[in-house]
């Protein structure tokens, strides 16, 4: 069981999917409701919104490949593979339709489940997710270290973001490896620098109801992709949170606006709006 002070407790387990040993936690009851954290983060990037979801869901918190307590025998990272893991996983668990939100990577992940595995599950919310890799989202990652792929300065990656950095070295320990952290980089430097290319043939694929969330400032994302998407995908919702950038948008005072709008959107799409 793991807990922090003023956070929800949730108790910890291992699933084998995909040939993953996946660490999760879970709280709560009810319908099945699984959420896909950034990269470079773990489950716990959660904790402080878990009080939204615990009274109406069974919250669900994997810790994505090579990400946290969960290991990454393939050495490799793409979000193609990591959602499969997720579907692997969601079959190992033995979940019916489970609803999904993801944010940052976790909502490229998400996005990827319902291009790959149309109707695994009952609805999606896509947070922070890009349809095209541009030349801004480029330039972030190298302001932040990622100079390339599998090329990270870590020396910059601590003097522009040291709390992050010092988080990073907290969440991603292996006993074998002090300095995980730094694989896990390098990996997902491979990752930022794959180019993205959606057609309008993937966006058709997905089937479910989809929430396209994003801030209106974010650095990472375009405003006009996430229009994109929203208009490509058949049964598709747009939030765009007014004054909040990639980070700001769940990670701040915004982050109530963005929880009661996704919390509407999952509670309309659950077995329990359903017309008996």
């Amino acid at each position: 069981m793991t807990q922090t002070e003023g956070s929800v407790a949730q108790s910890g387990h291992y699933a084998s999917a995909n040939g993953l040993k996946m660490y999760y936690e879970e709280c709560g009851s009810g319908e099945p409701l699984i959420l896909l954290h950034g990269g470079g983060g773990t489950g716990h990037m959660w904790q402080h919104l878990l009080s939204y979801f615990v009274p109406h869901f069974r919250v669900i918190t994997p810790d994505s490949r090579a990400h946290g307590k969960t290991d990454n025998p393939a050495g490799e990272l793409s979000y193609q593979l990591m959602a499969d893991d997720v579907a692997a996983f969601i079959q190992a668990l033995g979940l019916t339709k489970p609803l999904v939100f993801g944010y940052s990577d976790g909502g490229q992940i998400a996005l990827e489940i319902g291009i790959r595995h149309p109707g695994l599950t009952r609805a999606l919310v896509v947070g922070a997710a890009s349809c095209r890799t541009t030349e801004s989202s480029l330039a972030s990652a190298k302001a932040l270290g990622l100079e390339g792929p599998g090329v990270v300065n870590f020396e910059q990656l601590q003097r522009e973001s040291p709390m992050w950095a010092d988080m990073l070295k907290t969440e991603h320990v292996r006993a074998d490896d002090p300095d995980y952290w730094q694989t896990l980089f390098k990996q997902l430097s491979v990752m930022v620098w794959t180019p993205l290319d959606y057609t309008a043939k993937d966006f058709q694929k997905v089937t479910e109801p989809t929430l396209i969330l994003l801030g209106d400032r974010d650095e990472l994302n375009p405003l006009e992709q996430s229009v994109e998407m929203y208009q490509l995908i058949p049964n598709a919702e747009l939030a765009i949170l007014p004054n909040a950038t990639h980070g700001t948008a769940i990670f701040s005072d915004r982050s109530k606006l963005a929880m009661d709008i996704v919390l509407d959107f999952l509670l309309r799409q659950g077995t329990q709006a359903e017309p008996r």
